[in-house]
Parts: structure tokens; sequence; C-alpha cells
């Protein structure tokens, strides 16, 4: 029995510095600089650290979402939540801007045009996408908000205002705040809508907003990542943008009053998700990074590549081989960089290489036409290349001709589109895969509006009578819905139009009510907006849209799978802020859609529209209380929609059952390379690359290793066209084999064997 205590011991002993040798090899980095920080602030010791220990150096978010640079350069899925942050606090800061001005608007009254507290509350919490791990019911969800009021503190606690110093970390706030103009009229940006009453009337409106995209500095600030103190207890990143308004507000003298900036609006979330880049500064990689060049990538051999979705931790890469060299032929895909990060020392030294390939060619620089033969060979195998049908009916096709159906879809536009049948310019669903995906933050933007008005129509009522001097919210106003949609179009760059389509006898005080706001051109600072419900006759007002009646038809009894969203609410005691007390209220809670409760439409041209591109449109519900407050009924749909042509086309092979019209298409060559698709070339063929499969290696002086789709395609419309191609030129080479050097024993051995089959041949 001694004897197996002690081999037991023995082999814990073993494990112990087995384990806390295997990452000797890893020399400290950034990263645990940064982790150290990270882990250092707690709930418990927040409040007496030094303000330095609450926030991390500014460059431990890198690769920021630059309004300038949105037409220009593709936004990768690792910064697709970054994005999203910066389009959410850009749309409330316009729409606060707008609202705050917008009593300009309507004749003057003693009463006020602005929202109420439940507004602001309710707004906050559409805002929101995750707070509070726990309910009353000690249920895991993450349905439960947390809001409160940050200016109703003690008079005497400093360290609770949020515009001292003393608050620590309120850099959302110094980004904008104070704002000190010298009563300047012309130091804020504005922005013009052209709007369209019901009534046909007309008016169009002019107010101060947040700095124009092409304004320095833009109108999103980023803040350093920081401990949010006595809050969430979490470290955030914000996105800020100011709201303007006219100030001093309501002194009925507009000869005296001049636009500052009054607020800003701040979206933040965890800096836990935002993907870090640990690979080196290269080309296109050039901007301030904490943990540039933290990856264990072998550079002699192999290159580092980012990957999306890994957060902030480790290993979010993979390494390529370098140009030259290729992978031994037991590996398949490229090393990744979890497996490197997680590797002994032993593992890592003598593993994770790639191999020299042994001969390299230069690539050709002159090229012939095929032979006969060689161009039917391709042909046959793309036979839909040779046989083909143009125009509209190019899309119905067994397997249609990429070319062609580019050629019909690129060919519509304002000028061509009263040329087709009106079945023509509605398009298979198939042909705009991926949408769901990429579109996915527009639809998300389309979801928060449609929760804020489902909380508002369930929480708030304006009959409510409450003790001391608050009052209850008013109704819904047309310039508020009007606001909020064109916050939808003015925050969003791939937002072309958007819409509040209520039901019939919803809203109040009207029949029918439809906000609609839209663009002709990017970049602009003039949008226009009416109401649709001017288009009122029979069979061609909106309610008559396919999607509004598909909606409405799927919502008109059963809402149990709507999500259920709890709220612990804190308001301020009294006007003065003094401090904050809960919100006893019943419900406090509310129904609302989420994202696979909407819908997407097919891709469709609107010859007749606002809008005249190729669009997709994703619509999304919104509930209120019926007249008895016994049960739910559906209200309207908000409606978003984003030009097809903006998407990527995934031209790889995916499995039988995937709905993509381009699936397959490409022109690899399937025996020696596989496809990847690349991200950021939109609606254009080539958006793939050709990589080397298993076993074979890239044949090329050149300074990548893979043939790249554009060119590919490109060659193969000249086989196409009968004209001269490199096409057959776009082929992997199997690896080893153009090697110089022979190992000895084999030549060795075939001397051997050819001399005796001489001798035997000269007797």
């Amino acid at each position: 029995m001694a004897i197996l205590w002690r081999c037991g011991a023995l082999l814990a002993l073993i494990a112990v510095v087995g384990v806390l040798a295997q990452y000797e090899w890893q020399p400290r980095d950034a990263f645990d600089e940064v982790k150290a920080k990270f882990d250092r602030a707690t709930a418990d010791n927040c409040p007496i650290l030094h303000k330095s220990d609450l926030f991390l150096s500014d460059d431990t978010v890198s690769h920021l979402p630059d309004i300038k640079e949105f037409d220009q350069n593709p936004i990768f899925p690792n910064r697709s939540a970054l994005l999203l942050l910066h389009n959410m606090a850009l749309s409330r800061g316009f729409y606060w801007s707008y609202i705050l001005q917008s009593r300009f608007i309507r004749p003057a009254i003693n009463d006020t045009y602005d929202p109420g507290m439940m507004y602001y509350f309710l707004s906050t919490v559409a805002d929101d996408d995750f707070n509070d791990p726990i309910h009353l019911h000690k249920i895991s969800t993450m349905n439960t908000f947390d809001v409160r009021d940050l200016g109703a503190f003690p008079p005497d606690s400093v360290s609770r205002d949020y515009t001292q110093d003393q608050y620590k970390i309120n850099d959302w706030y110094n980004a904008w705040l104070p704002d000190d103009v010298d009563r300047r009229h012309d130091t804020k940006t504005t922005y013009q809508v052209e709007i369209r009453y019901a009534n046909n009337t007309n008016e169009t409106f002019t107010f101060h907003g947040p700095p124009g995209a092409d304004e320095d500095p833009g109108p999103v600030k980023f803040t350093k990542p920081y401990f949010d103190c006595r809050r969430s207890n979490k470290w955030l990143v914000a996105a800020v943008v100011p709201i303007a308004d006219i100030y001093p507000r309501h002194t009925q003298f507009r000869h005296i009053e001049y636009p500052k900036y009054t607020a800003v609006a701040v979206i933040e979330m965890d800096f836990e998700r935002i993907d870090i880049n640990q690979c080196p500064k290269a080309e296109g990689n050039k901007g301030k990074n904490k943990f540039a060049d933290t990856a264990r990538c072998k550079k002699e051999t192999t290159e580092c590549e980012p990957l999306d979705g890994w957060g902030f931790r480790r290993g979010g890469y993979q390494c390529r081989c370098n140009p030259g060299y290729r992978l031994p032929a037991v590996v398949r895909r490229p090393y990744l960089g979890e497996i490197l990060e997680r590797a002994s020392g032993e593992q890592y030294y003598n593993g994770f290489d790639c191999t020299p390939i042994g001969w390299l060619q230069k690539t050709p620089i002159e090229w012939y036409r095929l032979p006969a033969y060689t161009r039917e060979k391709y042909l046959a195998h793309y036979y839909e290349h040779k046989n083909y049908s143009k125009g509209a009916i190019s899309i119905h096709s067994e397997k249609i001709n990429v070319n062609e159906v580019l050629n019909f879809i690129l060919g519509v536009n304002e000028k061509t589109c009263k040329n087709f049948h009106k079945q023509d310019l509605i398009l298979n669903g198939d042909i705009s895969f991926g949408a769901q995906e990429q579109f996915a933050n527009e639809a998300k933007m389309a979801i928060r509006l449609a929760n804020f008005i489902s909380a508002f129509l369930q929480i708030s009522d304006p009959l409510e009578v409450y003790s001391g001097k608050r009052v209850a919210d008013k109704p819904l106003t047309e310039d508020q819905m009007m606001g909020e949609t064109l916050a939808l179009v003015m925050g969003n760059s791939r937002i072309w139009s958007a819409a509040t389509y209520w039901d019939r006898s919803k809203f109040p005080n009207r029949t029918l009510f439809a906000p609609y706001a839209y663009k002709t051109q990017k970049n602009s600072r003039k949008f226009k907006m009416e109401d649709v419900a001017r288009n009122n006759k029979t069979g061609e007002d909106y309610t008559e849209l396919p999607y509004f009646k598909l909606m409405r038809q799927r919502w008109a009894a059963n809402f149990d799978s709507l999500e259920k969203y709890y709220m612990k609410m804190r308001l301020r005691h009294n006007e003065t802020g003094e401090h904050s007390q809960k919100y006893e209220h019943y419900p406090n809670f509310y129904h609302a859609a989420t994202m696979p409760h909407g819908h997407w439409t097919v891709p469709q041209f609107d010859c007749k529209g606002y809008v005249k591109k190729w669009l997709i449109t994703y619509a999304v519900p919104f509930f209120g209380w019926d007249s008895l407050k016994v049960k739910l009924e559906f209200k309207g749909i908000v409606a978003v929609s984003m030009n097809m042509l903006q998407l990527d086309i995934n031209q790889c092979p995916d499995d039988y059952y995937v709905p993509n019209a381009f699936k397959n298409t490409h022109k690899c060559d399937e025996k020696t390379s596989y496809c990847v698709p690349i991200q950021g070339r939109e609606f254009e063929l080539g958006g793939y690359k050709c990589e080397c499969l298993q076993g074979y290696e890239y044949p090329y002086e050149d300074p990548i290793t893979y043939f790249d789709g554009q060119l590919v395609e490109a060659e193969f419309l000249n086989i196409v066209n009968d004209d001269r191609s490199r096409y057959d030129t776009f082929k992997c080479r199997l690896a080893g084999a153009a090697s110089a050097r022979l190992e000895v024993t084999i030549l060795g051995g075939l001397m051997v064997l050819s001399w005796l089959l001489f001798r035997r041949w000269s007797r």
C-alpha cells in the first residue's frame, strides 16, 4: 500500500510540474499586462482604487469603426459589434437632437412637446442588450434590465455627480461636454428634412445635430475601456455622440438662443466581447494596437491572420504559410492560434512550421488562346456558360450563368426598370443569401425601435395618477415617431429607408399613420420623410403591403413565443433629484419581438418607389394592450430596407439544402484547390480565393499563396469569349513533385537497377 501511495504522489508531482512548466516557453507580453489590470478591479475594491486603475489604455481596443471609411473599406465580422455600437449611439444622438428642437415645428403653447420621463427610461431600456442574469423568480435570464437615474443623488455627494472629476469614470461626459460656444450661431452642423404630412402639406425642417461624417472629429467618439464601478461592475467601452439643442430653452426670444451640445447619447458594450488582434502590424493593419505581435506564429515560415468571435482571450488567429512555403503533408488547414497557445514548449519548438517549396516558377507574363479541345473541356464542365439565356430569364435557369445574372441585376436602374415586367423585378430569396447575417446590425436597429414602442404601449399609461408632482407621460406623438424613424436612416449608412407602419386605428387619434424616411444618396445631410398614410386609395394603402399583411396575420391571436422583459427601475424622488426610489408599479415588464420574430423579404426593385434600388426589407412587429388592457394585440411593424448590392456573394460549395443561388459557381480547380470566401467585395464575382488542398502547393513566386477569385473569374471569361487566357495555369502543384533534390539511396537503387537491366539485355 505504501508503494501505491508513493507512486500516486510521484504522479501528482509530475502532473503539477508538467502543468506549471507547460507555458514556461511563453514570455510575458502585453496581453498578460492588460489581463492583470483587468482582474485587479472588482465590485468590492473599485470605489477605493485610483482612477488610473479603472481605465485601460486607449490602444487596447484597435480598429475602431471610422465613419469616414465606411464606403471605402469593409467592416469585418470581428468589428460588427463595435459597428452596431457606433450606429446605435449615432442614431440616438440624431433622434434626441431632432425631438428637442421639433417643438419649433408646432405652434407655441403653454404645455411642452418634449418626451416625458418614462420615454427617456424606456428608450434607454430598448437600447440595452443584456444586463442582470437573475430575475425575481431566480431563473437564469438575460431579460432583466436595471434602470436608474444617475442624476438622482444627495447634493453633498460630489463623487456621484457625473459632471465632476471625482466621478472617475465619466470620460463619456468629458468627450463632448461642457460645450462652450461663446453664443455663436454657426458652430453646430445642420441637417435638413423635407416632411410631407398625411394631408399633403409640406414642410422643410432644419435642425442642429452631431458633427457630420466629413468633419473632424466625426460624430462618434469611443472611450477607453473602463471599469463601470457601482453600476454594472464590468469593463465597458462606450460610443458617445453629442445631442444638440437650442439654448437657453423656452425663452420665446429666438434672437438670444443659440445651438449648443446639451447632452450626450452613450451606448456601452462589454469589453470582453471585443475581439483583440494579436497579429503583427502590416499593410492594412497599421493602427495603434496594444496586442500587436503577441501571436505565437513562427515568423520564419508562417504569417498571422486574425479570426473573429474570440473576444478578449488569446488564440483568435491562425498561422498561414508564408509565400514560398507549404503545410506539411499531414496537416490539412492553417495552424489555429488556440492550439499554439496551449502547446507545450516541446510541441511548439518541434512543430507548427511550414515546409519550404523546393522550386518556384515565375508567374506567366504571356498567354495564348487555349487549344479548341482544352476550351471545350472547360465549357463542358461549366456547361451553363455554353448554352445560356440573357436578361431576366437567366435567373430562372436550372443552373444559373452567374455572369448573365449579374449583368441583368446590375443593368436595372432608375431609367431601365420601366422596360421590365413587374415580376422580373422581384428576385428569388436565394439571390440574397447571407442577408440575415450581413444585415443583422440593421435589423437590430429596427428591433430596438419596435421593442421601445412595445415597452411604452404596455407600461406607460397616460391616464395614470401619481402622488406628488409627478405626472404620467402623454401618448406617443407624430413628431416622436417621425423622429425615431428618421434616426434609423440618419444613424446607419446601410439603411436606405425606414418606416413605422401602424395598424388601422392603433395610433392615438389617427386612423392610419406611417412615417416613412429615406435618402436618395449617401453621405448627405438632406433627408426626406413623409406619412405614407396619405396614399389612402382602396387597395393602395400600406396595410396592403405583403409583409405587413403577413405580420398582422401571424400575430393575430397567439403571443406565447414573444420574449418577456423585466425591469428594475429607480426614479428620482423629486425634481431636484435628492435621491432615487424604486418604481413600484405593476406590470413592470413587457412582451416584445426578437430577431426570429421578424420577416425578411425577397429582393425587389420598386420602379415606382421612393428608393429605386434592389432593396431587401426586414420587418419586425410591435405590440400593446387592447382597449380593455386584458390581452396583447398587434399594433404595427417597423421596417428597414437595405441595398442588396452591398451584400457579399458566396460562390463556394455548400450543403445541398442551403438556399444560395450562387453556391458552387466558383472556378477553382477542384482537384488541387478549394474555395474560401473573401469578405468585403460585395455584389461582384470573384469574392473568394482558391487555396491549395492538402498535399498540394502554390507553384509561383508570388507575395500570396492562393489564386484570387477575381483573377480566376476574369481569365475564365476569356475562355468563354475565346480570347487569350492563362486560366489553365491556375492549378496547385503536387507537393514536392518539383523538388530538385533526390535521396541518395533512391539514386543508388536506380543506378543498380539500371546496371542489372543493361547486363540482362546485353546477353
